[in-house]
């Protein structure tokens, strides 16, 4: 190496020049190609969040829900076959008999710990009776602890599928943990 490049002052300058270019290159190009394919944008594409939301695609997984029968109870019938299936290892169930005699089992206890998942959907996909879904259009969940990111059979029997729009119906679970305290 020569005495001045050892320096690396005039490598980092030449870096930055490089960098500097395709900054401006890039202020009037169409950089927003993917989210805006019938509009020609110029420039670089901001969105003013919380006020105004990215859109998703119809596919994107977010927050689980439990489905309900036309009786209301839980359609999960406690095979085990999602937390078998998951690679976080995240879905614990308990397993107890169901009341009625053509239903075998239900889960007493379904509970997704949301610190370990890995939102790879093999639980939906493992359901043979469609009783898990990745369809409610929740993003944002937060904790202050790890026991706050757990969520109950009765916190995700209570989610609801996103709208049309993909936007969500249902309020952000509060964890146990920020729940103010009477």
């Amino acid at each position: 190496m020569r005495f001045r490049q050892r320096f690396y002052l005039g490598e980092v300058l030449i870096g930055l020049g490089i960098t500097a270019a395709h900054f401006f290159a890039n202020l009037g190009r169409h950089t927003a190609r993917h989210v805006f394919r019938s509009k020609r944008a110029r420039g670089a594409v901001t969105f003013q969040y919380p006020e105004e939301r990215r859109p998703y695609s119809p596919r994107l997984r977010s927050l689980h829900r439990l489905v309900r029968r036309e009786d209301g109870s839980p359609r999960c019938v406690a095979c085990m076959m999602c937390e078998t299936v998951c690679p976080a290892h995240c879905i614990y169930i308990v397993a107890a008999e169901h009341p009625n005699p053509e239903i075998e089992k239900y889960p007493e206890r379904f509970d997704i710990d949301l610190g370990k998942c890995v939102f790879c959907g093999y639980c939906v996909e493992a359901c043979p009776e469609d009783a898990i879904r990745m369809d409610t259009g929740i993003l944002e969940f937060s904790s202050y602890s790890r026991r706050g990111m757990i969520y109950a059979k009765e916190t995700l029997l209570a989610l609801e599928p996103a709208g049309p729009d993909g936007n969500p119906r249902s309020p952000i679970p509060i964890p146990a943990d920020r729940v103010p305290s009477p």
